[in-house]
């Protein structure tokens, strides 16, 4: 169950956003959960307004908490890296994560601040309209598709939300960690992108 967001820190009309420039505007000085008091920066998502294809991450780290970019530093340049192999730039796609506000110490999202923060994701992913999603990690998972189930599992198949197809692979935090995951994200990304020509024929 999502919880009813208050007016007091939004404009409760970001529902009826009809851009993504105008849905920042009404949602970028949110503190509806205790992450909006100790955020640096309001990390809404960056990247083509107009994409095909949209990158789903948790949350923003220590890097984008400063910078107010999701996928900034090791992590970040890992990524853009990741999408050169597969003949993306970073300016093709749209990045977001479940999460606008980074929780301390880099901790997993708490339900509440999932429910909080989710319907500002969802109206992102209703103005892009992407025809394909890559969550990047299973909290992205997790929080996209409200269902727990381990990584493996995720990347086992493919998923659906709203009707737009979704791959799940790993984040690139977890692959610097464990530079041996490398060869299965290679194996998903290469599927997102082949799903990605064919529906964009």
């Amino acid at each position: 169950m999502k919880n009813k967001l208050s007016s007091s820190t939004i404009d409760e009309s970001y529902k009826e956003s009809g851009s993504v420039e105008e849905l920042y505007d009404k949602i970028h000085n949110c503190k509806e959960c205790p992450l909006g008091e100790t955020r640096t920066k309001f990390v809404f998502g960056t990247g083509n307004p107009n994409a095909d294809a949209m990158l789903i991450g948790e949350a923003p780290g220590a890097d984008e908490d400063k910078q107010g970019e999701p996928f900034v530093g090791r992590a970040g340049k890992l990524l853009t890296d990741i999408l050169t192999a597969i003949q993306f730039k970073r300016e093709d796609v749209f990045i977001a994560n479940i999460l606008k506000c980074r929780p301390p110490n880099n901790r997993d999202p708490l339900p509440e601040e999932t429910d909080t923060c989710f319907p500002y994701l969802d109206k992102q992913i209703e103005l892009i309209k992407p025809k394909i999603i890559l969550c990047l990690g299973r909290v992205a998972a997790n929080g996209l598709l409200n269902k727990k189930m381990t990584l493996g599992e995720w990347r086992k198949d493919e998923h659906e939300y709203k009707g737009i197809k979704v791959i799940v692979t790993y984040h690139p935090a977890a692959l610097l960690r464990n530079p041996n995951w490398k060869r299965g994200c290679w194996e998903d990304v290469k599927i997102f992108r082949k799903y990605y020509d064919e529906l964009t024929k």
